[in-house]
């Protein structure tokens, strides 16, 4: 069961990712939530707090699932397809939270911000350890670029809704993994 907090996270990711941050005032957040506006305070100092954490929340699970699914893993493609896999499960399960991270990213508080940025970096690199060791050579700033670039894909969910879950997984897992992954020899 989810807390009570985690219950206002999530109705607070839809609406915002439908109406924007801005769009959403705090007796609307507290209603959608079945409670007053100033009840939310009970909860969160303020309407900034509710973004903040949404965010941070996801990153630092982002970050902690990509680096256990890594280091369970047997090999470096092994490990690349695990990250795929969980970024792709991410993507699919938070839709709403993708579109609040890439509209509202600059209604986060300051200090917010900067977590998010460090925990989104550390993020990248999890990555980009394991594309450096499967492309030798690699260099760090090109295995990010490359990490990036899958976010994009991945992240694309909220945009690209034209198939079912089940076959839209296994289409991103089949783009994303012929995009990270050395070309198979013929």
């Amino acid at each position: 069961m989810s807390s009570r907090r985690e219950q206002i996270l999530d109705i607070a990711a839809e609406l915002f990712a439908r109406r924007g941050f801005h769009g959403v005032s705090v007796a609307e957040l507290g209603a959608a939530c079945g409670i007053s506006g100033p009840a939310l305070y009970k909860h969160f100092p303020s309407k900034d707090a509710v973004l903040a954490e949404m965010l941070v929340s996801i990153s630092e699970r982002l970050l902690a699932g990509g680096t256990a699914r890594a280091q369970a893993s047997p090999d470096t493609l092994s490990a690349i397809e695990a990250l795929v896999e969980w970024h792709i499960e991410f993507s699919l399960a938070h839709r709403a939270l993708i579109v609040v991270q890439d509209r509202d990213w600059s209604s986060l508080p300051p200090e917010a911000r900067e977590r998010v940025r460090d925990l989104q970096r550390a993020y990248v690199d999890v990555w980009a350890a394991q594309l450096r060791r499967v492309h030798r050579g690699l260099r760090t700033d090109r295995a990010r670029a490359m990490a990036h670039a899958a976010f994009g894909l991945l992240n694309s969910t909220p945009h690209s809704g034209l198939l079912p879950d089940g076959q839209m997984h296994d289409l991103l897992r089949s783009m994303a993994l012929g995009a990270l992954l050395p070309p198979e020899p013929r």
